[in-house]
């Protein structure tokens, strides 16, 4: 059986190579752009609201293995629910990557998420895999200015 590393290795390249949901929409509710200016991440993310729900969720952009495998499971992870229980999946992926190598954290509730966990190795890449969700959250709240880790 190959090691946990691997497999969540093999996930990461997977959706960096193969992006989900990489594509605009057109005639979207909201989006909202988000940058890393240190590393040069791009990330445009597009959402469709019905009832305060995300019925459709997208991005473009370019930036590293990680940035993208985190925008790619993000729109899976999201896709379906509501605003607030997207902003709650926001708040565990960000305590999960920014928690202390061998902290507790529950990545039970983060299904596919977790295999990011391994981010927290490496401070310098939180802010690849946090920039999607940031600009999920700018989306969601309808800010207009370019969202920025610096």
């Amino acid at each position: 059986m190959p090691d946990l590393r691997e497999l969540y290795q093999e996930t990461i390249l997977d959706h960096s190579k193969r992006p989900r949901n990489f594509h605009e929409i057109s005639g979207a509710s909201a989006t909202a752009v988000g940058h890393n200016p240190l590393c040069g991440d791009r990330v445009t993310v597009y959402l469709r609201l019905s009832d305060g729900t995300i019925s459709d969720i997208a991005f473009l952009g370019q930036g590293c293995a990680i940035s993208k495998a985190s925008a790619s499971l993000m729109t899976d992870a999201v896709k379906g629910k509501s605003k607030t229980q997207a902003h709650e999946l926001f708040q565990k992926f960000h305590t999960m990557v920014t928690a202390r190598p061998g902290d507790p954290v529950d990545t039970a509730s983060l299904g596919k998420l977790a295999v990011l966990s391994g981010v927290c190795e490496f401070p310098v890449r939180v802010k690849c895999a946090s920039l999607p969700w940031h600009t999920l959250e700018a989306a969601l709240q309808q800010k207009k200015e370019t969202v920025s880790l610096e």
